[in-house]
């Protein structure tokens, strides 16, 4: 078969990607991720008297906690199913990265197992986070030290 003939069927055949679907799909799911921790963002500033910059640590750290005990349950997969890319890029999307290699691993033991892959997924995004954070950091030093932004 020739390869013209052979591209003209494939794209007769495979079924078309539904891109704006997908894309609000996404987008409605990863702004009910934020909106939830906003709420608990709130939930924290009035019943723990957090203030506005001291309230983002526990918050975050909710949140990770809430998407490793749904993936526990096997519910963020299927959010994640669902929503692609809007489950994935919130703060939640790492807890479920960090959690769903140590449970699949779990059966080759607790250290070997879930301690020795429970980062394997996740330490890019650790790793370039960091990285990232440290190198704006280092910009935004320079610049204020160069007086080209006050702060």
């Amino acid at each position: 078969m020739e390869q013209e003939k052979f591209d003209k069927i494939e794209q007769e055949i495979t079924p078309r990607t539904p891109y704006v679907k997908n894309v609000l799909k996404a987008f409605f799911v990863g702004g009910l991720i934020c909106t939830i921790g906003h709420a608990i963002t709130y939930f924290y500033i009035i019943f723990f008297d957090f203030t506005e910059k001291t309230v983002g640590n526990p918050t975050v750290a909710t949140m990770i906690f809430l998407s490793m005990l749904l993936t526990g349950f096997g519910l963020y997969q299927k959010l994640g199913q669902f929503a692609g890319a809007g489950s994935a890029v919130p703060v939640s999307g790492f807890g479920n990265a960090v959690i769903s290699a140590a449970i699949e691993h779990r059966t080759e033991g607790f250290v070997l197992g879930v301690g020795g892959n429970m980062f394997k997924l996740a330490g890019s995004v650790i790793l370039f986070g960091v990285t990232s954070a440290f190198v704006v950091a280092l910009v935004k030093l320079i610049l204020v030290s160069t007086g080209v932004i006050e702060w």
